[in-house]
């Protein structure tokens, strides 16, 4: 980083399916969890960044940025970024860039969705916006489809099988039992797995991550200091269509943006002590695993066959603490700074992508008192 970016305060929703909240309730609960705890007041915030995806299509709204500028006393501005799921993290490299540019001093990002008051239609449809109009959707594809093309591939290449598969889920869902915030706080058995639902074969129900409202909200800053810094925001693209890339069971959006993430914070994957990855289906955590360096090709599953000492989606992950889409990367940089400030642990990292791997940002947290 060419500034010191310190994450001086969060907070957010808890994730689930919020029928009595409206958008712009949802933001204001995590904006004022997040001030709570700040060591400066809102006057302080010179800038806003609000993440979010489906607000025209799903709530009737958009101009987010100058409705969350107005929960405010002083109206800061503010601006909006989208980029599918992955628009959290890309609101959080997008205050990074404005930080190091001394343009602001202290900012607030905040994303949030409200997606249970639509239609399973609706949502499919808002949600295949991350996919690509021409190539992919004429076909009839959706996310789950797409998943599942890429999961049946990464069987026939590495000899994946449906078992092995189960134990991702599971582990995800034990780790959410802890975290009051999460929307599934319910052990889920390896065999529950995978008598759920079929979805698109080989995915089924409980490899899916859930259709879910929330919010979540942090403060960053370099002129207040804390013991938590950004080491590194990296951002990396493909192309939005399976259909254009090399390979489906690897994806090199996320491969560049570790690679350059871990050169950025001068540390070594083998450092990181607590990984919140992008497991919007179970078989996208295997990749992500891979892909950002902790796993050979094929061999992603080692970490929930033997976990080793880095913890994988303490909180949950997508799909068990819930997915409100644009809040999902802002709430991973959260639970890495609660994990590395009860661990004493130095490094964090976040992955968060959009689309089949088509955005992808990767943040690496320090700990400045481990």
């Amino acid at each position: 980083m060419q500034s010191e970016i310190s994450l001086i305060s969060f907070g957010q929703t808890k994730f689930g399916e919020w029928w009595n909240k409206s958008l712009r309730d949802l933001l204001g609960e995590a904006v004022d969890a997040a001030l709570a705890s700040a060591p400066c007041t809102a006057l302080d915030i010179d800038f806003i960044v609000v993440a979010n995806m489906l607000g025209e299509s799903m709530n009737g709204q958009a101009h987010l940025g100058a409705l969350t500028s107005s929960l405010l006393p002083h109206r800061p501005p503010a601006i909006r970024v989208e980029a599918a799921c992955a628009s959290g993290s890309v609101a959080m490299h997008t205050a990074c860039a404005l930080l190091e540019s001394g343009r602001a001093e202290t900012i607030l990002v905040v994303g949030a969705e409200k997606m249970t008051d639509a239609s399973t239609e609706e949502i499919t449809t808002g949600l295949m916006g991350a996919a690509d109009s021409e190539r992919d959707a004429p076909s009839g594809l959706t996310f789950p489809g797409i998943f599942g093309l890429i999961a049946q591939r990464y069987m026939h290449e590495f000899g994946l099988t449906r078992q092995q598969l189960n134990l991702v889920s599971a582990l995800h869902h034990a780790n959410a039992i802890t975290n009051p915030f999460a929307q599934f706080r319910a052990a889920m058995t390896p065999d529950q797995i995978g008598a759920s639902a079929l979805v698109a074969d080989p995915l089924r129900l409980l490899d899916c991550s859930p259709v879910s409202d929330g919010a979540a909200a942090c403060l960053l800053s370099t002129k207040h200091r804390s013991d938590l810094t950004l080491a590194a925001s990296q951002l990396s693209t493909d192309t939005v269509s399976i259909a254009d890339r090399p390979t489906i069971t690897s994806f090199a959006a996320t491969k560049d943006a570790a690679m350059r993430a871990c050169e950025e914070a001068n540390i070594e994957p083998q450092q990181i002590a607590h990984l919140e990855l992008h497991d919007c289906f179970s078989i996208a955590a295997l990749i992500a695993l891979e892909d950002l360096g902790f796993a050979e090709p094929g061999n992603g599953i080692r970490w929930y066959e033997q976990p080793g000492q880095m913890t994988v989606n303490g909180s949950g992950g997508l799909k068990a603490c819930g997915h409100p889409v644009a809040a999902t990367g802002i709430k991973q940089i959260i639970d890495i700074g609660k994990q590395l400030r009860a661990s004493g642990n130095p490094y964090g990292m976040a992955h968060n992508f959009g689309g089949a791997g088509a955005t992808c940002a990767v943040h690496i947290l320090h700990h400045e008192n481990a």
